[in-house]
């Protein structure tokens, strides 16, 4: 279940000030930008602040001369100038926050996108090993929660940071020019409110985190369930799961509940505590007003003043928990761009002279054809430290030849041919490819060389023409309909509502099992590689397709080497040599009528039954 994946929404970063630096040297690349931006938010506030002071001209120089007297309508010229100077002021604050807020959203979303560009680029040069140890929803993750908890930061967090900083330090200046006695009484009261905030905000994050754990635990079921539907039809678990997605249904409710309880509970204390604080300091500055202390237009201004000082604070704190949860989501996704890349420090390469495929040494200039001969020598390797996965491997497949490796699961027979393409290295021994040692070749190169047909087919979306030229992008429509016809799949693909040109979806969703092996194969054959890995290529067939693929199959493995891996022994016969793992040691090799003849191991499996368990 991948329930962890939504967990991050309640964690801490790790390293604060290193992830929130990355972030900003992201965005610093629109530095201009985010100049303007810090300018016009220094106008937002700067008239916010500047139009609640003018209140205090307002109301003394404008309104109080007023009262009690019988006014003309010049009387009112100087209220009406400072009205519309107070209009002006407040329409250009208004229009800097408008403009402050789109280029922001622009900052944040060319922010974003040069990540994930950054991430996904990343991920292609990551090895085989690290794909091979993350779940692909945890990966997925980074892209969906962890982006999206990170743009409403950058939307709204970093404006709204600016505004509320300036805001406070501007509004507490004025108050204590103000009256620095009401100022006081403002201190005391906030003080007491970022306490209750704290308080409440410590247990609403502890339900948050289990909020989201539960988040993750439903999502993760449902997503499980979603896909194994035929498997639960099949043993009619239908009652069973519903009743454990109840429990988990019902947590995530709780959870929730809590959660949210906590959090709706700030606003009105909040509201209620800003009310009474406005209200006290309006009594006490009503009580130093009578005495004398203070005029009308400033007890006014500072009235108003204690709202733009305390609101900012309390939208901080409020904040708090969605900055911390986003910089944690920059942290996980900034953990995959910090991981160590395929390293690759191959001199040889692979060209093409008189269409001929060579192998390039850059350094001492001399060429060698690529015939295919690949050879272990004494090969020794562990996935993971002292649990060794081959035991001194030895064999030579000579340019043309067909190797079959047999052996029960776990036996290391997909291993070697990782080994082959050099998705792992090998800790001891030495593996060649036309008498050149692998690691001097470039991996891409390498693998440019090699196509293989793995038993899990994956069809990408887009038309079957599109799907088998994925082997070699540069392959006529010619050369692709050759493909599949010699893998046989050009019957079935003619009997499609569009022939070549149609859509394939979801994996190939709209094909059979076989329909979609058979353009895996179609796809390795247009590859026209010289080494050739068919890992189970056929298991997923049946014995009739498989009959109709067999002379298209020895079409393709024509003058080429062939590894091949399967658990139908059927599907071996022929081969040049078979080679018989157990524990990633050969014990026995040789071709169908020896290793018979020896009656060992491969005659009981040969014997007794045709597929190995």
């Amino acid at each position: 279940m991948q329930g962890r994946r939504f967990q991050h929404g309640g964690r801490k970063p790790k390293n604060l000030k290193r992830t929130l630096t990355r972030i900003l040297s992201y965005m610093l690349r629109q530095k201009w930008l985010l100049i303007l931006v810090s300018i016009l938010i220094i106008i937002s506030s700067g008239a916010s602040i500047a139009g609640t002071y003018f209140l205090k001209p307002l109301i003394n120089e404008g309104i109080v001369p007023l009262i009690g007297k019988n006014t003309q309508a010049s009387d009112f010229e100087p209220l009406i100038r400072m009205l519309m100077t107070m209009i002006s002021i407040y329409l250009l604050g208004a229009t800097a926050s408008y403009l402050y807020a789109r280029i922001m959203i622009f900052v944040s979303n060319k922010t974003l996108n040069t990540i994930r560009k950054d991430l996904f680029n990343h991920m292609q040069d990551l090895p085989i090993k690290y794909f091979d140890t993350h779940t692909h929803g945890e990966l997925m993750s980074r892209y969906t929660s962890d982006v999206d908890t990170l743009r409403e930061s950058l939307n709204n967090g970093v404006t709204q940071l600016m505004t509320s900083s300036i805001t406070v330090v501007s509004a507490f200046i004025m108050m204590l020019v103000l009256s620095p006695v009401l100022t006081i009484l403002i201190i005391v009261m906030i003080f007491v409110m970022i306490n209750i905030i704290k308080f409440i905000g410590g247990k609403s994050a502890a339900f948050f985190r289990n909020q989201q754990k539960a988040v993750g635990e439903a999502n993760g079921y449902i997503e499980e369930m979603i896909e194994g539907q035929k498997v639960i039809k099949v043993f009619t678990r239908e009652e069973k799961i519903k009743n454990d997605f109840i429990v988990l249904n019902e947590n995530l409710r709780s959870a929730a509940t809590n959660a949210n309880i906590y959090a709706s509970v700030i606003m009105p204390i909040m509201g209620n505590l800003s009310y009474f604080n406005y209200a006290m300091t309006a009594t006490v500055g009503a009580m130093m007003t009578i005495k004398g202390f203070l005029d009308i237009g400033t007890i006014a201004s500072f009235l108003q003043y204690t709202r733009s000082f305390s609101q900012p604070v309390v939208q901080i704190s409020q904040q708090f928990n969605a900055v911390l949860a986003a910089l944690a989501g920059a942290e996980r996704i900034f953990e995959v761009i910090d991981q160590q890349p395929e390293l690759d420090e191959g001199e040889v390469t692979l060209e093409f002279e008189n269409n001929a495929a060579v192998w390039k040494d850059k350094v001492s200039n001399k060429g060698v054809k690529v015939r295919g001969e690949v050879e272990f020598k004494n090969v020794n390797f562990a996935y993971e430290e002292n649990q060794p996965v081959l035991h001194d491997l030895s064999l030579h497949a000579r340019p043309g030849q067909k190797i079959a490796f047999v052996g029960s699961t776990g036996a290391g027979k997909t291993t070697i041919t990782n080994l082959i393409n050099r998705f792992y290295d090998i800790q001891d021994g030495i593996i060649t490819y036309d008498g050149i040692d692998i690691k001097r070749i470039k991996k891409e190169d390498l693998r440019r060389s090699l196509a293989m047909v793995l038993q899990d087919t994956h069809l990408f979306t887009g038309t079957v023409m599109e799907n088998i030229r994925y082997g070699r992008l540069d392959a006529s429509d010619d050369e692709v309909i050759e493909a599949a016809k010699l893998s046989n799949a050009h019957s079935f693909i003619m009997h499609l509502p569009k022939g070549y040109d149609t859509m394939l979806f979801s994996d190939g969703a709209n094909l059979s099992q076989g329909q979609r092996q058979l353009l895996n194969i179609a796809r390795a054959a247009v590859a026209n590689p010289q080494v050739l890995i068919l890992d189970e290529a056929t298991s997923s067939i049946d014995t009739r397709t498989e009959k109709l693929i067999e002379q298209g199959m020895d079409k393709l493995m024509q003058g080429r080497t062939v590894f091949i891996i399967a658990h139908r022994l059927s599907t071996v016969r022929n081969s040049d040599l078979i080679m018989v793992l157990e524990a990633g040691r050969v014990i026995e090799k040789g071709n169908h009528e020896e290793l018979i003849n020896q009656k060992s191991k491969y005659y009981q499996l040969y014997t007794g039954q045709f597929e190995l368990e």
